[in-house]
């Protein structure tokens, strides 16, 4: 009995924790952020929601931002019309799979249905079939480092802890007063998943009519992920 809980331990820490140390603590098979002293990336997980994805999108058309969207299925499915706006204002959408759950709890099966369902709901409405997949939460299973994938892992250098209401929009721009060259900024656009508060997006976006302005004054250029890769 003793074995058999051993081995479970270690096929547990082979599919999970190991993953997320190579990943998350050293960069491998991911990508965090890149070397460039004049471009940033804001992206936007947990979306298209109804309320806050349009006034975000108002936001960056103001400022002329270009930004990443990782969208969930599901909820691409029930707002095209988002996914679409998105792509003819000129962001880059990608995959943050098509249910909020941790790669963790789901076999490599479901995780990579998906993947593949979520990218015909995005290829179907823009024409363009995503590249770049951030899994929620980043993490990532062992799954996704042995097998060859037509995807490319998007993760971030800076994030700003906006998921919960608490500290308003001051904690966002706190979080985000020592951006960088080449930063990968990971923000929500959606509050309704396990953690989160639902109206926590209001915060991101009301700290960002002062984060964008703040980062043009220091020359950077918000860029889309793959702007920032080339």
């Amino acid at each position: 009995m003793n074995f058999i809980i051993l081995i479970l331990i270690f096929f547990i820490l082979l599919y999970t924790a190991i993953p997320y140390f190579l990943s998350r603590g050293l960069g491998f098979k991911v990508l965090k952020r890149v070397k460039n002293p004049s471009k940033i990336a804001f992206t936007f997980d947990d979306g298209p929601d109804p309320i806050y994805t349009p006034i975000l999108l108002d936001l960056l058309k103001k400022n002329k931002v270009k930004a990443t969207f990782f969208v969930v299925g599901s909820k691409a499915e029930k707002h095209p019309q988002l996914i679409l706006r998105m792509h003819q204002e000129g962001h880059l959408i990608g995959i943050h799979n098509y249910v909020h759950r941790s790669n963790w709890f789901m076999s490599p099966l479901k995780v990579r249905q998906g993947l593949e369902n979520t990218a015909k709901i995005i290829e179907t409405i823009t024409g363009v079939r995503p590249v770049y997949y951030r899994p929620p939460w980043g993490m990532l299973n062992l799954f996704d480092f042995v097998k060859k994938s037509r995807y490319k892992i998007i993760l971030w250098s800076i994030m700003a802890e906006d998921w919960r209401t608490s500290g308003g929009s001051e904690k966002i721009k706190k979080h985000l007063l020592n951006i960088k060259g080449g930063d990968i900024i990971l923000l929500h656009d959606c509050g309704d998943t396990p953690g989160a508060e639902l109206d926590a997006p209001r915060n991101t976006i009301n700290a960002l009519k002062d984060v964008l302005k703040t980062v043009k004054t220091k020359g950077f250029t918000c860029v889309r992920v793959d702007e920032l890769i080339q």
